[in-house]
């Protein structure tokens, strides 16, 4: 057993920054990551950081850029959060060594992005994450901080009080994929999740294959309850054979969007008449898809991104790392060929429901970045906003974690009087692990089964004896089979445009794969490197997480953000300022909502119309 104050889950942006402040509140602290932090899925964020740094621009503007851009579904004391701290913590990057790109005066340069009102968003040439990681991993070497890398957490060390509110964490169990074995991590003050997006959900996806809901699985079984998973954003411009990114920073430097007639579509057919290319990212995605759908689009499956005219000074100043993956990836030179682009599932602006210092429901556990919801992304994420969301609420949970007072928060979390049940909608399938059997299941609960006493080992055992159970088995279904199969019913069901009945089909078809799950096996036999078991896991993590996306998206009966529903085509402010919150409850997944806070500071943020 490994013993620290402070478990930061996760090595990416989020979880790196966490462990730096926790080190830098005094704690002794560890990161447990089943990659190496620089593989971490950060380093593929090419874009930049939005922070207020010029003259002419201030906090408040970002504030009301991304509460109008989360379609008002943001929380205000997170939205405000955000914009108050991006700069500070920007600039703190800098002065640990990040290599951000410069204007020829030498100030740091910020260029325009979508539903932006002002160029914020701060860069390092298309590889903005990639450096971002590096300059974390040094102050991770230099402060000698812990880190188990290769080490894939697999259950939280929760106890088992009936409310969750009373439950408390005090650590996690693990398993080093180099040895086989299956160790427990204590924390004497507490866990930090940073474990990443749940992008292997859809079988078109920019995240890595590392990227499978883990943190989001694990929480969700011990009783947090997940915000807002209805919520997904599918980035305008991915590459069509491999789901690659293509940086919002090429429309951004002036990159153009054309259909298969050669329109600029985005003005021709008013999708958005005044910022075009660099409207908000849901409205693009739709736009494209749209123009696909009406014949207008590219060997009917995408269009075209030009930044040709761009020069190719520009572009190997602040755009080269694109010319490289459109030529691996697509055989195109962007230098002299338009490049073939197409929406692909990139973020969840949902997750972990916690306040604005990474505080969950359950004493002891917090969570940062992408596996987390404080929100302030709300209904859709802007570009731009996600780096400083690492940096801004992983400070925050790494100190919170570590025991330093950051005030009472505002935002409330957990089951508690200002929540409304879910009443109304009739649901196709039974979720979660209801009408299942799973005493002696290789598809056992996950949920808390410990008490305070000897909780951590306890829990270590069980696992122990999950992973014997799937290991033991020589035959059955092999998790590949049933993620395909939930893959692509996400991508044909839960995607850009949604319909009841799709959404019914795909919870039908999660309803099967966690059936089918019941008969998984390990093929692999070895106890060392052994991928197949790893993925296993992942899968099981992966159809709790879809399962919530597709319940909130069936709930969510409107047009909201990211959220398209063909049934409601209107934003419905009277009955739908709320989250959408869905708890594990022993297997039971049980939906409420709790209101929006657009209450801030100064000011209280008013729906307006989203137009751009």
């Amino acid at each position: 057993m490994y013993e620290h104050d402070v478990i930061v889950v996760g090595a990416g942006g989020a979880g790196l920054r966490a462990a730096v402040a926790a080190d830098e509140a005094g704690a002794d602290v560890a990161l447990v990551s089943k990659l190496h932090p620089v593989r971490s899925h950060t380093g593929a964020a090419e874009g930049g950081i939005n922070a207020a740094l010029q003259e002419g621009d201030d906090w408040e503007l970002h504030a009301y850029d991304t509460m109008k851009g989360s379609d008002y579904l943001g929380d205000a004391p997170a939205v405000e959060t955000l914009a108050q701290d991006a700069p500070e913590d920007t600039m703190r990057l800098e002065h640990w060594g990040m290599p951000f790109s410069r204007e020829e005066d030498g100030t740091v340069s910020q260029r325009p992005f979508g539903g932006l009102s002002y160029p914020r968003t701060t860069y390092a040439g298309a590889e903005t994450g990639h450096h971002l990681l590096h300059t974390m991993y040094e102050q991770v070497v230099k402060r000698g901080i812990e880190v188990y890398d290769e080490w894939y957490v697999m259950d939280l060390a929760v106890t088992d009080e009936d409310d969750p509110n009373d439950r408390e964490c005090h650590g996690v169990v693990a398993y080093d994929v180099q040895s086989g074995k299956i160790e427990g991590f204590k924390a004497n003050r507490g866990v930090v999740l940073a474990a990443g997006g749940p992008g292997q959900a859809f079988d078109h996806t920019t995240n890595a294959v590392s990227c499978t809901g883990d943190g989001h699985a694990m929480a969700y079984r011990a009783g947090v309850p997940l915000e807002d998973m209805e919520f997904i954003q599918f980035h305008p411009t991915s590459l069509p054979s491999t789901g690659v990114l293509i940086s919002e920073g090429v429309r951004g430097e002036g990159g153009i969007l054309y259909n298969n007639e050669g329109e600029r579509f985005m003005f021709e057919y008013g999708y958005a008449n005044n910022s075009g290319e660099l409207a908000s990212r849901d409205v693009v995605a739709r736009a494209e898809l749209t123009e696909v759908n009406e014949g207008r689009g590219v060997k009917d499956e995408y269009v075209h991104l030009d930044m040709r005219h761009l020069g190719e000074e520009r572009i190997m100043d602040r755009l080269e790392n694109i010319l490289h993956l459109a030529e691996d990836f697509e055989g195109v030179d962007g230098l002299i060929e338009p490049m073939p682009v197409k929406p692909g599932q990139h973020y969840a602006m949902g997750g972990i429901e916690t306040d604005e210092n990474g505080q969950t429901c359950i004493d002891g556990l917090y969570a940062a970045g992408e596996c987390a919801c404080v929100s302030v992304h709300g209904g859709n994420r802007l570009g731009g906003n996600a780096l400083p969301e690492l940096i801004v609420f992983g400070k925050r949970a790494g100190y919170q974690a570590a025991g330093k007072d950051l005030g009472e928060p505002e935002i409330q979390t957990g089951y508690g009087d200002d929540v409304e049940d879910e009443t109304e909608t009739e649901l196709p399938v039974q979720p979660g692990a209801a009408g299942l059997d799973t005493s002696d299941s290789v598809a056992a609960d996950g949920g808390v089964t410990a008490d305070a006493e000897g909780v951590l080992e306890q829990t270590v055992e069980r696992t122990r004896q999950r992973v014997d159970r799937l290991m033991d088995k020589d035959d059955g279904v092999q998790h590949s089979e049933i993620r395909q199969k939930l893959q692509n019913a996400m991508t044909d069901y839960v995607n850009v445009f949604r319909t009841e009945d799709g959404i019914k089909k795909a919870l039908r078809i999660i309803r099967e794969c966690r059936e089918e799950y019941q008969d998984v096996y390990v093929d692999d036999p070895s106890r060392t490197f052994n991928t197949d078991l790893q993925q296993t896991i992942e899968t099981r993590n992966l159809i709790d997480v879809a399962e919530t996306i597709a319940l909130g998206a069936l709930v969510r009966n409107e047009f909201r953000g990211a959220h398209w529903r063909q049934e409601n085509q209107v934003r419905d402010d009277e009955n739908w300022l709320k989250h959408t919150l869905i708890s594990w409850d022993d297997g039971e997944p049980k939906i409420f909502y709790r209101p929006v806070i657009l209450e801030g500071e100064d000011k209280t943020y008013e729906p307006k119309e989203r137009s751009y």
